[in-house]
């Protein structure tokens, strides 16, 4: 069973980004997305400062957000590393079919990944990550580089929108027709 050991805020930077991005989406009617909880089971809490020190994931998690952009569905999840080399451990089986059966029923899969230490935000499409994936579970590398990304998908921050996902989801679009 997997457990969870607070180690801080890993992640949080690219998440609250995200959130953000959300918000100015949903108050502008451009999207609809909503973060996925991930359910835990507390089993040690810092009484004192009201906080969870330890607990175990109820069930495997899925990807991190999900939802409607005019009417299309969409899921993504957001990764944070901070090399130009992306280990495939951090992206989870269970998260490729999940992805793999959203996009079968007409949706679109992806994930914003954030090189923190280029601070330069992709958008990697679910083709692209299958694309890797699949080449390392037959005996290729276990990870991509950044020089492997095609850089049309690197997002710009413009308009208020910190993680202006759209424009990538507009890629795939145009890619489509």
């Amino acid at each position: 069973m997997a457990t969870w050991n607070s180690r801080g805020l890993r992640g949080s930077t690219l998440e609250e980004l995200v959130n953000r991005t959300n918000e100015k989406y949903r108050e502008q009617g451009l999207a609809l997305i909503q973060k996925v909880p991930t359910p835990i089971t507390p089993i040690k809490i810092d009484k004192e400062h009201r906080h969870i020190t330890l607990a175990y994931f109820e069930q495997k998690s899925t990807v991190d957000y999900i939802g409607a952009v005019q009417g299309l569905p969409v899921c993504f999840d957001a990764k944070e590393c901070d090399s130009d080399t992306f280990p495939l451990q951090n992206i989870h089986e269970h998260q490729v079919k999940f992805m793999e059966d959203f996009e079968k029923q007409e949706g679109i899969a992806f994930l914003i990944l954030l090189f923190s230490h280029r601070n330069e935000l992709y958008f990697l499409t679910y083709e692209k990550m299958r694309w890797f994936w699949d080449r390392a579970r037959n005996g290729g590398r276990k990870s991509f580089r950044h020089e492997e990304l095609d850089p049309r998908y690197v997002l710009t921050p413009h308009g208020g929108y910190l993680v202006p996902y759209l424009d990538g989801i507009q890629k795939v679009i145009d890619s489509m027709e």
